[in-house]
């Protein structure tokens, strides 16, 4: 029997009489103090919600069981995609339950490697993660980055690639960046030194570009670039291999960002402008013979190739190479002297292509079947590998020659009591309310019938023009193996077909999205497939806005929500960290009295009932080091969730500890999340998993 949350005894949040207001509309924000994450009264309050849903879960029978059922799905050797440099095959590689993969390097792929960076010996317990690595052109030096505890704060150190030997050089309070090559030096983006104890919450401001020589410390690191009228924006420094130029991009205030193009064998020039506006996409791939190599979706909202030289940069002189086509163009990968990879989404799947470098197409590459691609490739060799997996199929690795267009199985991974040809999946198209047809996957396990009593978990994102292709995830098959149907959504608001899709799904269009998800679950309820008592809805960061706003509308339609580290107050979201950076999707209340208010319409915080309507069973999951979506936004919202009379299915807040947004969480506190979010969804479903 599904669990009843009246034996909860929720904290009482720390809370005051503040109210906002907006264009003469007055908002209460009684929770404000929850925003103060290093105050006292806030970690009282997080110690306590973090016991009482502790208690919660450590009390579901089952738990321990899903915890070994997972740790064993989790553990199978997972292989990262060779890239030459050098005269070295770079790869990643996990062995099965290492926190974070290790960076392998082998003169041949037959010959056994040797380590070249661990980083789960940067820390006892696997909370630092290693974000790139960047290698000087000559190859002598490797600038690595690396993010402690899940933090977007980035720290660059260099060593000897020759000997592993770690250099003096060390910077701090860097962000969005990578190391940028030149010379006996390098380019990387950072921010001021911030407050202390204010690091992961207060807005970041003023980003700028340095040049870091080797050997000197940070505080002679030459400031390179700058807008200082310009404090929310991002800039970051790209320097082709011939090292003959420096493309500087501009973001954060709009749907693109600018570009613009400096010489570096002429100090006298002047920087060029290619992009003048944030309104469109601009990426310089690689500069070749003097020609650059443009991406774009500049006159072309499924993207095109474009070129342009030095002399003439600007987007009025660029020429077209290949034009924009009816599948989405995601992804371009040169290899050898003359030849490119054009990678094409066409509903949510990927296609790949050879062209010539002069922009004729040779062939489609034919991949095992529909699913996700990724190359590597280079201009220096004529070598090609690739990455393939699906949903019910992990990362796959195959050598492809373009000359005899054949692909080899290079690599594949093995895991214990999985067949994945038990599996099916499909793709169907279903009408959102306003007609527009939307495509989900669909995947289950053979034999399942269609007789209303399946348990469905949908997952869906909806935004910044982020696609949700297939995917691969050890957790799904737990899922899976007890009968579950896992439905992956492809809302309006990402980027499965374009900017044109995207613009759907954003600002006075946001709720396009929240009724794309609502009718993805009543398609799986009048196909068949289930009913309301049997779903669960999940979704991270701007797909927990998407979680927290569906349970608000249709409460009725859903029987679990996990609204994962997600942006729950829409009125105040762009005032912390990187918010700001996020208006173009979604607009700001300080935008207009009608922008403030459609936000406020649909703000998860805001929104939630307080009359007895009864809610799904929910769990907020948030964490400590998060500074991309500040935990001040799930604190509210479960404050205010557990304070409303929503009915007595339970309302939790889980809270990590030393962990972020999720890129880079040790394998070990994966395994725990997903512990207790399935342990939370079975439970109050009324079902108990068979483990294996």
């Amino acid at each position: 029997m599904a669990s009843s949350a009246q034996s909860l005894k929720y904290p009482v949040a720390p809370s005051d009489n503040t109210v906002d207001n907006y264009f003469g509309t007055s908002v209460p924000d009684p929770y404000r103090p929850l925003e103060n994450d290093t105050a006292a009264t806030t970690a009282r309050w997080v110690e306590e919600e973090n016991a009482v849903t502790r208690a919660y879960l450590d009390s579901i029978p089952f738990r321990a069981d899903i915890h070994k059922r997972l740790t064993s799905l989790f553990d199978y050797r997972k292989h990262g995609l060779p890239s030459k440099k050098h005269g070295w095959y770079y790869f990643y590689e996990n062995d099965g339950l290492r926190n974070q993969s290790v960076l392998y390097r082998t003169r041949s792929l037959d010959a056994e490697p040797e380590v070249f960076l661990d980083p789960n010996t940067l820390s006892d317990d696997g909370t630092v993660a290693l974000t790139g690595v960047y290698f000087s052109n000559d190859g002598r030096y490797a600038a690595y980055t690396i993010s402690r505890s899940g933090s977007d704060w980035t720290e660059i150190y260099v060593m000897d690639a020759a000997t592993k030997q770690l250099l003096p050089d060390h910077i701090e309070w860097a962000k969005f960046t990578g190391a940028a090559w030149h010379g006996d030096g390098f380019y990387y983006s950072a921010y001021p030194a911030p407050e202390k104890g204010k690091e992961f919450s207060n807005a970041n401001e003023n980003h700028r570009i340095y040049f870091h020589r080797l050997g000197t410390p940070q505080s002679d690191d030459a400031l390179v670039y700058e807008e200082a009228d310009q404090p929310l924006r991002f800039f970051s420094a790209s320097i082709p291999d011939d090292e003959s130029m420096i493309f500087v991009y501009g973001a954060g205030q709009g749907l693109g960002n600018s570009v613009k193009v400096h010489s570096l064998k002429d100090k006298l020039a002047e920087w060029k402008v290619m992009s003048p506006t944030q309104d469109y996409e601009v990426s310089v791939l690689d500069v070749i013979d003097g020609v650059m190599y443009i991406y774009t979706n500049y006159g072309a909202p499924r993207y095109r190739l474009m070129t342009a030289t030095l002399d003439n940069p600007g987007m009025d002189h660029w020429k077209e190479l290949v034009p924009q086509q009816k599948g989405v163009l995601t992804g371009v990968d040169f290899t050898g002297k003359d030849k490119m990879i054009l990678t094409y989404d066409t509903d949510a799947s990927n296609h790949a292509y050879l062209y010539t470098l002069a922009g004729k197409e040779i062939r489609e590459i034919q991949l095992p079947s529909i699913g996700s691609v990724g190359f590597s490739a280079s201009r220096k060799h004529p070598e090609v590998y690739y990455a393939f997996t699906s949903f019910a199929y992990p990362s796959a690795l195959y050598s492809y020659d373009v000359d005899s267009d054949q692909s080899v199985l290079y690599r594949s991974s093995d895991i214990t009591d999985f067949n994945p040809s038990d599996y099916v999946t499909e793709q169907v198209f279903y009408p959102s309310a306003d007609g527009t047809r939307i495509p989900m996957f669909i995947t289950y396990k053979k034999g399942l019938e269609r007789d209303g009593s399946n348990p469905v978990y949908l997952y869906g994102y909806g935004g910044f023009n982020i696609s949700l292709n297939p995917s691969f995830s050890a957790q799904r098959i737990l899922w899976l193996e007890n009968g579950g149907i896992y439905a992956q959504a492809n809302l309006r608001g990402g980027g499965e077909y374009g900017e044109d899709w995207h613009l759907a799904g954003t600002k006075l269009n946001k709720l396009n999205v929240f009724n794309d998800f609502i009718a993805a679950a009543e398609y799986m309820i009048s196909q068949g497939w289930t009913n309301p008592e049997l779903i669960t809805i999940e979704g991270g960061s701007n797909g927990g806005l998407l979680v927290g706003a569906t349970v608000n509308m249709r409460p009725d339609l859903f029987k679990v929500a996990i609204p994962r580290v997600g942006v729950m107050d829409m009125m105040r979201y762009h005032l912390f960290t990187i918010g700001w950076n996020w208006a173009p999707d979604y607009g700001t209340s300080a935008d207009s009295p009608e922008m403030a208010a459609y936000l406020l319409g649909y703000s998860p915080l805001h929104n939630i009932s307080d009359n007895g309507t009864p809610y799904p069973a929910i769990m907020v999951t948030t964490a400590d080091h998060d500074d991309r979506v500040v935990p001040a936004h799930s604190f509210k919202y479960a404050a205010r969730l557990q304070a409303s009379d929503t009915g007595d299915a339970p309302k939790l807040i889980r809270i990590d500890s030393k962990a972020g947004h999720g890129a880079g969480k040790p394998v070990g506190k994966v395994i725990d999340e997903y512990t207790d979010i399935y342990s939370f969804i079975f439970k109050n479903l009324g079902k108990t998993p068979a483990v294996k």
